[in-house]
């Protein structure tokens, strides 16, 4: 399974522009479209998880990177320039890559007792320099692959360790439960991997759920984009307005849901409101989000109960219930769950 981090929709944008001042913008996003859409079908079926259900360990394996340097080539993973345990090489893309790596390794090992991505020590790999002015990051179902950006829209796009969260975190999905990337199933994925992409950036910064931003791809753009980032989970839609990108799609509650057929049925726009849901238990429990929040979201991941083809409803019950689990049908927790999803109109 191939997830990547930029919406087919942004990129029909960037494609579309006919200013002589966009040209490389445009034939970048060209590119970066078409190889979307080349793995498309295989982004669609559903993968059968491997790990057990709600696999935990007292003691996870250390964590074990390596980066590789695709040379503005495509072929994977490339030329091994820094693997664990060694220094800082002074690439920006590689060092960054590194060390979202880690970061994500520790808030899997250190909050949910997970042992790497799959559950058994996977190592973790990533490849920076990817192509030619690529304007996209993926996970490819084994490693991390990042593109350097167009320099006129997209800085390089490790900068951001939500969006290294977020595409491991796709990872995490595809060996706990196998949901299929298309329509609600597709949509649930993709916020998961914002929710877990959240959490890995303000768990390395110790940020708590009122001092979080909330935003994934935060210093992604250049600074002449107007627009604050790819994603705001708190307030879906607000994350950019911009004359070249456009206006952010994102609905946050159903009376604006989004059914149409292009990007798998809406998989990056619909994303928002199971995303909003989330932030809002978060909010209403206060404190840091890793704890009561992502331990709900971790269990109904992880549980083993949710179908490859979950709805948003099926998906908010299955919260629910973690929550219930967890902390009790009479409490803080619980009611917090209940009434985000009422507030987003997903029905329980």
């Amino acid at each position: 399974m191939i997830c990547s981090i930029i919406p087919p929709y942004m990129l029909r944008r960037l494609a579309a522009q006919d200013s002589p001042r966009y040209t490389a913008v445009a034939r970048a996003a060209k590119e970066a479209l078409l190889h979307v859409k080349s793995v498309q079908a295989a982004r669609a079926a559903p993968s059968a998880p491997v790990t057990a259900p709600g696999m935990r360990q007292l003691q996870p394996a250390p964590v074990n990177r390596s980066v590789f340097d695709a040379k503005s080539g495509e072929s994977l993973p490339g030329q091994l320039v820094r693997k664990e345990g060694e220094a800082a090489i002074g690439d920006p893309a590689a060092d960054e890559a590194y060390d979202g790596l880690g970061s994500t390794h520790s808030l899997y090992a250190e909050v949910f007792g997970r042992n790497s991505i799959d559950g058994r020590g996977m190592p973790l790999n990533a490849t920076v320099h990817f192509s030619k002015l690529y304007d996209n990051a993926f996970w490819d179902g084994q490693q991390m692959v990042f593109g350097d950006g167009d320099g006129e829209i997209f800085e390089r796009f490790t900068r951001s360790l939500s969006v290294i969260g977020h595409e491991l975190a796709h990872g995490v999905t595809q060996y706990s439960a196998g949901l299929a990337y298309r329509n609600q199933a597709g949509a649930i994925n993709e916020s998961l991997s914002d929710v877990f992409g959240a959490m890995v950036e303000q768990y390395f910064r110790k940020q708590s759920t009122a001092d979080a931003s909330w935003l994934i791809g935060e210093g992604l753009f250049m600074p002449q984009v107007e627009g604050s980032a790819l994603r705001s989970m708190k307030a879906p839609g607000t994350a950019y307005d911009d004359d070249v990108l456009g206006k952010d799609p994102q609905p946050d509650s159903m009376d604006s849901y989004v059914r149409t057929s292009a990007d798998n049925g809406g998989v990056h726009i619909n994303s928002g409101i199971p995303n909003r849901a989330f932030c809002l238990v978060a909010q209403a429990l206060g404190g840091n989000a890793w704890e009561a929040p992502g331990q709900i979201w971790y269990e109904t991941l992880t549980g083993g109960s949710l179908p490859p083809t979950a709805t948003f409803s099926v998906f908010a019950k299955a919260t629910a219930a973690s929550a219930r689990e967890l902390f009790g049908a009479e409490s803080a927790e619980h009611d917090a769950v209940r009434l985000a999803w009422e507030t987003v109109k997903v029905k329980l």
